[in-house]
């Protein structure tokens, strides 16, 4: 047996996923693999090193800050998220990421970004500071117009949420057979189609395969939700997933907001551990 949690992406209403992940590692969950995808992959590599409370704690701390996000930012360097401050500054410096503790874990970390040429997703098992710095894990998080393109060994990616936002069927293929799926969107969401779809038709013109797949991109999510319906009524799955709507935006500048995400993914959490507990025995 092997035991996966699989995050899904949402920009800040990762701040939920963080609320979920605390409790379990507050209770001692472990996973033989995580796999994040965007914000899921920028905040779940905190479960791997073991930083209880680190997602909300610079969260709070600095997103008010100019350095760290907004359209300011964005103007200044291409980038909504500051590449420097956020993959620089802060898990290096004001709030520091545990690579050693990391590195010496024997769970597997994997991120998922969209192969801009390809349209492909990429899914690749994250080493550690050794293995091109936070570039995969930002690759993973780099939002479509309002990111750089992030190449690693030749490869162009962008946001993983493209080409698959909610990799439970990778994990399975991969021999994860008892997964937790934390999704940030309530039970009856729909992903509609994609209204910046022009935007992108004339920014990544150069790559028509990634332009079909995020045209795309609606009906692969749906037809995800379809099956983890379909498994979690036969109780092949956990899913978590949020009561309504959460209070943030993709940018969001006030710390209540994201303390309040925060707190209804531990509810979320709470409710259901011991349930937890017993399916990943």
């Amino acid at each position: 047996m092997k035991r996966g949690l699989i995050l899904e992406g949402g920009a800040m209403r990762g701040l939920f996923t963080a609320g979920v992940m605390d409790v379990l590692m507050e209770n001692g969950v472990d996973f033989d693999g995580v796999i994040g995808v965007s914000a899921g992959a920028a905040f779940g590599c905190n479960y791997k090193s073991g930083q209880i409370g680190r997602v909300l704690r610079y969260n709070t701390r600095f997103c008010r800050d100019k350095r760290y996000a907004g359209w300011r930012v964005l103007i200044k360097t291409g980038n909504i998220y500051s590449t420097e401050f956020c993959y620089g500054e802060v898990p290096l410096k004001h709030d520091v990421f545990d690579f050693q503790a990391f590195e010496k874990s024997p769970m597997e970390f994997w991120v998922v970004a969209t192969d801009l040429e390809t349209g492909e997703a990429v899914y690749h098992k994250y080493e550690g500071m050794h293995d091109h710095g936070f570039d995969w894990i930002r690759a993973s998080a780099s939002m479509p117009l309002v990111s750089q393109i992030v190449e690693i060994d030749g490869q162009k990616l962008l946001d993983g949420g493209i080409a698959d936002s909610i990799p439970v069927k990778y994990f399975e293929n991969s021999g994860y057979d008892r997964n937790v799926v934390v999704l940030t969107q309530p039970k009856d969401y729909r992903k509609g189609k994609n209204r910046a779809m022009p935007f992108m038709k004339m920014k990544y013109k150069k790559y028509p395969e990634f332009i079909e797949t995020a045209k795309r991109r609606h009906k692969v999510y749906n037809e995800t939700l379809d099956y983890l319906k379909e498994k979690e009524n036969a109780g092949d799955v956990i899913v978590i997933r949020p009561d309504c709507d959460l209070p943030v935006g993709k940018v969001e500048k006030n710390p209540t907001n994201l303390q309040k995400a925060y707190e209804m993914g531990r509810g979320a959490a709470e409710k259901r551990i011991e349930e937890i507990k017993e399916y990943l025995k």
